[in-house]
């Protein structure tokens, strides 16, 4: 699962547990005609307006309410962005098979890249000593 999409359910998961302890917010939630993906363009417009990189869960929850008690606030453009979330994301089996065979060829790649960068050296050719005569005890002078 991608971050964004895990930001995207958190952020619903906390307007969910909201609506169920608050019924005030709980008519606006439930009449909102605001999806999902506008909360999160919602928030993220605002935090690329404020220039910052990273903020406290309680400052975007509260954007997420915000978006939602004031229907008439302007959402924005959809950004193209990933969002980083400092939560633990459970990756399913099939995600974690993946991701293993990735590192696995990503890794053989490396290796075999590093052979092959190893043969392509050119061979340091020891050079020949210019033949000389050999001399024996047994020659005749």
């Amino acid at each position: 699962m991608k971050g964004t999409e895990h930001f995207k359910e958190i952020i619903k998961g906390y307007l969910d547990q909201r609506a169920k302890e608050d019924e005030l917010f709980r008519a606006k939630y439930e009449t909102t005609t605001r999806t999902m993906d506008d909360v999160i363009t919602f928030i993220l417009n605002e935090v690329q307006k404020s220039g910052c990189c990273g903020f406290a869960d309680d400052e975007i929850y509260l954007l997420a309410v915000h978006c939602i008690d004031e229907p008439e606030l302007e959402i924005g453009k959809p950004l193209q962005c990933n969002v980083v979330v400092n939560h633990h994301i459970e990756l399913t089996e099939e995600e974690k098979a993946e991701q293993r065979a990735l590192a696995l060829k990503r890794y053989q790649d490396e290796e075999l890249r590093k052979i092959q960068a190893r043969n392509a050296r050119p061979k340091a050719h020891k050079p020949q000593p210019e033949s000389q005569p050999t001399l024996s005890l047994f020659d005749n002078f």
